[in-house]
């Protein structure tokens, strides 16, 4: 609580350059109050500010703080009691810091703070691939668009609450549905982090479950199963695979539902830091949402993962091959864009995106391997690192689904 009874503040008094910069003000502001004080140039609108610092002290009246009379005590003593933001209207918040440095101050808060460089190369590495992290999955364009707008939301709200507003509670909770391998856990785990970052979440981890890891065999075993997955997923978030299998042609006696209820206990107790992400297949996420009121009604944001195009699955490839540090030879582009078309166009209802690509880079080196493995000792480096045409043909036939 802060109340100020009738200071007065006069500048060069009993001279040609007498100002009365404060004139018997009063004010009382109670705990949450937010107060904008506006006025022209010489209004006084600093003045009040340093007196209530103790910058400068009152010629007369009384300031207290937290009932405590601090009129008369000196501005390093008056510290404890409140803190003020000096800020350049021209330049805004930490401007001229970088991105990075802005996401450890925004960790850091909080926590100890000293005259040590005010971002560690760890800190500052650790920060700029979380940034570039979700830039650089292949296609996705869509979905790191939503990605985009929901973080800044979440960000404008941060600072609404920094400003003292209050503000609607924000759903973070999401629906990310779309064939299987289309990137859905890598951009939950990647959004758990960068809530992290932005201090949304505590922890920023990712715990990842389906039926199996929610549901138990018998009365009262599931809504232990459960409770223990969310406490795990404190302070992070709770990614339910396949989540329709909670209740999608279920009996009456199935336990599913029983899941689903204590889940949704969960998100409305732990809103503050607890955020479910439940994903699968297009058609039956909509009825797995649909079939419960407190779904429909927690679950209003939904992410459409899209199934990747050929040039995508050829680009996955291509980022496989060079996190192993391998090329490929000379006469392989054909037969790579060949491939990749033929499974985009012939793609089934087993159709899973990257994870086939991966199951084909991983045959394709299975076959290099036969390859080289009985020249071991002869071979290059050179050729040691190159997947040849003979390699992805192997890989090809292999690759045969039944």
């Amino acid at each position: 609580m802060l109340k100020v009874e009738n200071i007065y503040k006069t500048f060069n008094p009993n001279t040609v350059n007498e100002k009365t910069a404060l004139n018997g003000l009063c004010l009382e502001l109670n705990e949450g109050d937010f107060v904008t004080v506006i006025g022209g140039n010489g209004a006084g609108k600093s003045t009040l500010l340093n007196a209530l610092a103790g910058t400068w002290l009152v010629d007369s009246g009384k300031i207290y703080i937290d009932n405590i009379d601090v009129t008369r005590i000196p501005e390093h003593r008056r510290a404890k009691y409140l803190g003020r933001v000096f800020q350049d209207p021209m330049m805004g918040t930490a401007a001229t810091m970088g991105i990075d440095e802005n996401l450890a101050l925004a960790a850091r808060r909080g926590k100890f703070r000293s005259l040590m460089p005010g971002i560690t190369a760890k800190e500052k590495a650790q920060y700029k691939e979380l940034l570039a992290e979700l830039d650089s999955l292949t296609g996705l364009t869509e979905v790191k668009k939503e990605v985009s707008q929901i973080i800044n939301v979440v960000k404008v709200k941060k600072k609404a609450e920094e400003f003292g507003e209050k503000v609607a509670p924000l759903s973070l909770h999401l629906v990310f549905y779309g064939n299987p391998g289309t990137g859905k856990t890598t951009v939950a785990r990647l959004l758990a982090k960068i809530y992290k970052s932005i201090n949304v979440l505590s922890k920023g981890h990712l715990v990842e479950v389906d039926r199996s890891g929610l549901v138990g065999g018998y009365v009262g075993q599931t809504a232990i199963k459960t409770k223990e997955a969310i406490e795990k997923a404190m302070g992070g978030i709770l990614f339910i695979d396949e989540a329709y299998t909670l209740t999608h042609g279920k009996g009456e006696n199935d336990f599913g539902q029983e899941a689903v209820d204590t889940i949704l206990k969960a998100m409305e107790d732990y809103r503050d830091d607890f955020i479910v992400i439940v994903a699968g297949y297009t058609d039956l996420m909509k009825e797995f949402i649909n079939s419960n009121p407190g779904l429909k009604s927690r679950f209003n944001q939904y992410i459409n993962f899209k199934d990747y195009k050929s040039n995508e699955l050829r680009d996955i490839f291509y980022s496989l091959c060079q996190k192993e540090h391998l090329k490929l030879s000379d006469n392989c582009t054909d037969f790579i864009e060949n491939y990749f078309i033929d499974m985009y166009n012939n793609r089934s209802i087993n159709y899973a995106n990257g994870r086939d690509v991966r199951n084909f880079f991983e045959k394709v080196i299975k076959a290099r391997a036969n390859r080289i493995a009985p020249i071991l000792s002869d071979i290059s480096y050179e050729d040691f690192l190159t997947i040849t045409l003979s390699d992805l043909e192997a890989a090809k036939k292999a690759n045969v689904k039944l």
